[in-house]
């Protein structure tokens, strides 16, 4: 148990090679024995800042997992590509999937949050046999990043034009503060999700075990309870006191993803 902080302490990115030819950057924690549970972050944010510095991954260890974690394309180590047509749902499961072969995982628990939890759904919905369970942290159930005015985020990464919407400036704001971020990449990348049909289908939900949870101040709250009820293996939790930016570093998010992986 002395042990466990040196365990969240970040490796040194394994990169695997995307469908596409891109470098997307992994991490390992844990046995290779233990259950694999696979942790994917959600946007502008990475897999130290959304997992290891909120104390997932510490968590999960002393449950007795095995940790992958995933810089998703756009993010962290990962390339960061300018187009938008390189950030296509397909594109970011393939991702996935290259991800669990590349550590020999036919099948992983998992968990992510906004976009990873987005990502996360289509996962368990068109890869069905890689994922055992789930927790959806912060999922909605419109277009991903949907909210987000895309003139405004581009107006602000050409020139520094000052961004007036109060969301699209949270989430500039967050981007800015993650280091190594770029925000050309994630303006493509907020284009390139309303590229196709990135929506979560609830006529079409995951039949695994789901925990969706989002926090009580999140915008989004009722739109995922309702993904949450018509997921017939679903459950949800309201995440006390958060809204979306802060709903990962909550430790009842954290013990109540342990508590439902345990099951």
């Amino acid at each position: 148990m002395d042990a466990a902080p040196l365990l969240t302490e970040m490796p040194d990115p394994r990169f695997v090679m995307s469908g596409d030819g891109l470098r997307i950057a992994t991490y390992t924690w844990g046995d290779d024995g233990d259950e694999p549970v696979l942790v994917v972050h959600g946007f502008s944010s990475s897999c130290r800042d959304n997992w290891v510095s909120t104390g997932w991954v510490r968590e999960l260890l002393r449950a007795g997992s095995r940790v992958i974690g995933v810089d998703q394309r756009g993010h962290g180590a990962s390339e960061k590509p300018h187009d938008p047509a390189a950030y296509s749902m397909p594109a970011l499961i393939d991702d996935l999937e290259v991800v669990l072969d590349t550590y020999l995982i036919d099948e992983a628990r998992y968990a992510g949050y906004s976009l990873g939890a987005r990502v996360g759904w289509q996962l368990a919905v068109d890869a069905a046999l890689r994922v055992s369970s789930a927790v959806l942290g912060g999922i909605p159930d419109g277009t991903p990043l949907g909210r987000l005015k895309l003139d405004q985020a581009r107006a602000f990464v050409e020139d520094g034009t000052e961004v007036t919407d109060p969301v699209t400036r949270n989430y500039v704001t967050l981007a800015e503060r993650v280091s190594g971020n770029d925000l050309r990449a994630l303006v493509a990348l907020a284009e390139g999700m309303r590229l196709g049909d990135s929506d979560p289908d609830p006529a079409d939900p995951p039949q695994q075990p789901i925990l969706f949870a989002t926090g009580s101040e999140d915008a989004i709250l009722d739109r995922s309870r309702g993904l949450a009820e018509a997921t017939p293996r679903g459950e949800f939790v309201e995440i006390p006191g958060r809204h979306h930016f802060n709903t990962p570093g909550s430790r009842d998010f954290r013990r109540a993803a342990v508590e439902f992986f345990r099951r």
